[in-house]
């Protein structure tokens, strides 16, 4: 059955702001950025600001889990003259496809015209999202986590890793593997954090943080943000670019999968899994698509593991099978052809969380629409299907399909 609101929405505009090095970006605000990268989104779409009437937000309106959203604050900075839609969707970076989603509700529902889904990050010397459960205060959950060791989310997500190598063979080499295949995307990308080229030599240098993940399957710590704007299909046809089209969005989960690496009592299969199979199938079943369809694919990669552990759960590959698929050569983009190596999908043109920026999955969002734009810096040829995936990290996760006009 299709989704409701296929093919009603689009995005419209996207901008952001320069990226920066964790820290950076001081004397800048977590509002001066917002209200950088909405501008350039508004510049893209050839809209006004004061055109927007609605913000759809995930992670609560967190921003960067350091710091809250407030509409009004937003409003008065940019001067928009009214709100008339302001809600949130929960989940960190699960949530951010499916805040895209949550807009086409308020579209639909004639609550707004105009809507922008945002996230900025900041993060200042005293605070780091890679060390977060280590610094909270104890509660039931940290008191379990941090005598154990595991201080910050690529600790969590180890054990996730090593559970998956345990039950089906995977390498770190196809780990590496991920990090240079998407390194590859980003010596021509003019914001990217990472643009050197990466060898294998390099990837097995690189300082092990939490075995078996290496500091560079760790994605980066940056600051910046990033927004992008929704509308209806009739108002987007009026607007500067070709819209990407909204064909399918879906978030949630199984209680299987639920905390995840939080709490770690999650049965196999579901343990060595990123917990998208539940999802995933929603956004097939929406789109009546399936991964064989997608002509790119923008992976949330927040740990070199959980891209392997994705591709299983959208089923370009068969559970247990991402190690042989990783090490293929699928997940890379080839500029000469255009396309992806040996038949594969082409992953994280853009360069992703690991080696662009980490924008808690925004700047996923923003490559999706340039693909199928058709302007993207690594265009995939005749690009017509965008996968754009939320999370892992906790329940829910979500979904995006962008379709070309």
């Amino acid at each position: 059955m299709a989704w409701v609101n296929q093919d009603k929405c689009a995005i419209v505009g996207v901008g952001a702001t320069d990226y920066y090095v964790r820290g950076k970006s001081w004397p800048r605000t977590i509002n001066d950025m917002a209200a950088e990268a909405i501008m350039n989104a508004c510049a893209d779409a050839g809209i006004s600001h004061k055109q927007i009437d609605g913000f759809s937000y995930y992670s609560t309106a967190g921003a960067g889990y350091l710091d809250k959203f407030d509409t009004a604050s937003l409003m008065e900075t940019l001067g928009m003259p009214h709100i008339s839609w302001s809600a949130t969707l929960t989940s960190g970076g699960g949530g951010c496809p499916g805040a895209i989603g949550l807009a086409t509700a308020g579209l639909m529902n004639e609550d707004c015209t105009y809507t922008v889904t945002l996230m900025a990050l900041q993060q200042l010397p005293q605070h780091r999202l890679g060390v977060v459960f280590g610094s909270a205060a104890p509660n039931p959950e940290n008191s379990f986590l941090q005598p154990s060791g595991l201080v910050g989310p690529g600790h969590l997500m180890s054990v996730l890793a090593r559970r998956h190598m345990h039950l089906y063979g995977t390498t770190q080499d196809a780990f590496g593997e991920v990090v240079m295949a998407t390194r590859a995307n980003t010596h021509n990308r003019p914001k990217a954090v990472r643009k050197d080229p990466l060898s294998k030599d390099q990837y097995d240098a690189s300082v092990m943080l939490a075995d078996p993940l290496r500091r560079l399957d760790f994605c980066l710590e940056t600051d910046g943000a990033v927004a992008v704007i929704t509308t209806t299909m009739d108002r987007a046809k009026d607007c500067r670019h070709k819209p990407a089209v909204v064909h399918a969005a879906a978030h949630g989960g199984q209680r299987e999968w639920g905390r995840a690496f939080a709490w770690m009592g999650m049965p196999d299969p579901h343990f060595a899994s990123s917990g998208h199979k539940f999802t995933a199938d929603r956004v097939w079943a929406q789109s009546g698509l399936s991964a064989k369809d997608m002509d790119v694919a923008l992976i949330y990669d927040h740990f070199s593991p959980m891209v392997l552990m994705q591709l299983e759960d959208y089923g370009f590959c068969e559970k247990g099978e991402g190690n042989d698929y990783v090490l293929s050569g699928k997940l890379r983009y080839d500029p000469a052809t255009g396309k992806g190596v040996n038949g594969g999908v082409p992953v994280n043109t853009h360069g992703g969380n690991l080696n662009e920026a980490y924008i808690i999955g925004m700047t996923h969002i923003v490559e999706g629409v340039e693909q199928v734009r058709g302007t993207a810096i690594n265009q995939v040829k005749d690009a017509e299907f965008a996968l754009v995936s939320g999370g892992p990290a906790s329940l829910p996760v979500s979904s995006l399909i962008l379709r070309k006009d």
